[in-house]
């Protein structure tokens, strides 16, 4: 096997997760993170078929420059993986403590992330006929999430996802997962999120990084799938205003 993936957001949680299942089925890896260079490089060490990379994909030159060094170093580049993203956790009902600044990160992160990269993977995805997956959320899907910004910005991967699937088909496949709550560091400490997923899920248990990992895994070798949304939420995405 002679795979590369680029995994964005990939130091810790979700991102690092998928890494390291791709990395365990034989892939060979780069993996993206920004401001996060110690962590980053620890999760690639070990692993010869792994690079770390430190870049900013909000910004469209960053995210050319990752793409360029990732092909560098493994001569191709078959699967993008948009997993890099921020959430914070704001009343929805208190709509003044959204400032212009946090909007436009999450914005900038969330939703123009994952088009950056995608545009700069083109024309490497076009000669290996391969794909791109995006980390959505099921806050895209309902009306729920960390704050009003974070699910606007997941609406907006949902609806690139479906916009790119149809304007890079049938060389490049195009889809997304809309994980629910995941215990990773960043929400490990949302008490009430937590309670009320392993309370009311139908899974009845809390998601975890692994979870999301199974199902990119599975994505990637689906030759036949394109422009669709997978949920990875317990069944979180079935209950009304959740």
């Amino acid at each position: 096997m002679n795979r590369v993936a680029l995994v964005t957001g990939a130091s810790s949680g979700i991102g690092k997760a998928i890494a390291l299942r791709l990395l365990e089925e034989g892939w060979k890896v780069a993996l993206n993170g920004f401001n996060s260079l110690e962590a980053g490089r620890q999760v690639a060490a070990g692993h010869g078929q792994a690079i770390y990379l430190d870049a900013d994909v909000s910004s469209a030159t960053e995210a050319k420059r990752l793409v360029d060094l990732t092909v560098e170093h493994f001569g191709r580049l078959d699967a993008v993986v948009n997993n890099a993203g921020i959430a914070r956790q704001i009343d929805h009902s208190d709509l003044d403590a959204v400032d212009d600044e946090f909007w436009d990160l999450v914005m900038a992160v969330n939703l123009k992330g994952p088009w950056n990269v995608a545009r700069a993977a083109r024309a490497h995805l076009l000669r290996s006929q391969g794909q791109i997956i995006n980390n959505a959320s099921v806050a895209g899907i309902t009306a729920s999430g960390s704050s009003i910004p974070y699910a606007v910005s997941k609406a907006g991967v949902l609806h690139l996802t479906r916009l790119l699937a149809k304007a890079l088909g049938p060389d490049i496949r195009v889809n997304a997962v809309a994980p629910g709550y995941i215990d990773t560091p960043l929400t490990h400490d949302w008490t009430a999120v937590r309670d009320f997923v392993a309370e009311k899920a139908p899974a009845r248990r809390l998601g975890q990084p692994e979870d999301v990992a199974e199902v990119v895994h599975g994505l990637l070798s689906m030759s036949y799938v394109t422009g669709t949304v997978i949920p990875v939420a317990g069944g979180l995405q079935l209950l009304s205003g959740t």
